[in-house]
């Protein structure tokens, strides 16, 4: 594959990982307690959220990959995982290598849901909104197309989404459970 491939393929699946993600984080906190309408079921809501959140992954994966693979920057493949050991934007590499990290153990904890229990899987699990804004510092700071009005356009409509969902959780009443008094 050339080198120009890799790129755009890179570029690419960086680009596609924020709007998946940025859908899926939406749809994760406004399916919190049923706040993502009640025209939608729950059981809609949650698979397209966990669907998302895989696809994300496997975005993330070609991410990796077309990075390590890419011979304009020396990025090893252990990188992607160890923050701090890029020689290229260290910082800006690291946070990328932090957003994946804490992705891998929100995917990972949800497979062991059950052993670990709720509350415990819920704290990991809300590790999934830094690990989105990590992933958005990445590429502003060094994502080849950040400074392109389309980039920035995608960035903007990214935190505004995320933005309106957590105003929209925030600002709704919690809904009454069944079998206790309203």
């Amino acid at each position: 594959m050339s080198d120009a491939m890799l790129w755009f393929l890179n570029r690419g699946t960086g680009m596609a990982l924020l709007a998946v993600l940025t859908i899926s984080v939406c749809l994760g906190v406004l399916a919190t307690r049923g706040r993502a309408g009640s025209q939608v079921p729950a059981f809609v809501t949650r698979a397209l959220h966990r669907n998302l959140s895989l696809f994300g992954m496997a975005l993330l994966a070609g991410h990796i990959v077309t990075a390590v693979l890419d011979e304009f920057v020396d990025i090893r493949w252990w990188i992607a995982f160890v923050p701090y050991g890029s020689g290229y934007e260290p910082l800006w590499v690291a946070a990328g290598t932090v957003a994946t990290d804490l992705f891998l153990a929100v995917v990972v904890t949800t497979m062991v849901r059950a052993r670990l229990g709720l509350s415990r899987w819920h704290r990991v699990h809300q590790l999934a909104h830094l690990a989105w804004a990590l992933g958005l510092v990445h590429g502003l700071a060094i994502g080849t197309d950040r400074r392109e009005p389309w980039a920035v356009g995608c960035y903007l409509v990214a935190v505004a989404l995320v933005a309106v969902a957590v105003l929209a959780r925030v600002g709704s009443p919690q809904p009454v459970r069944q079998g206790e008094p309203a």
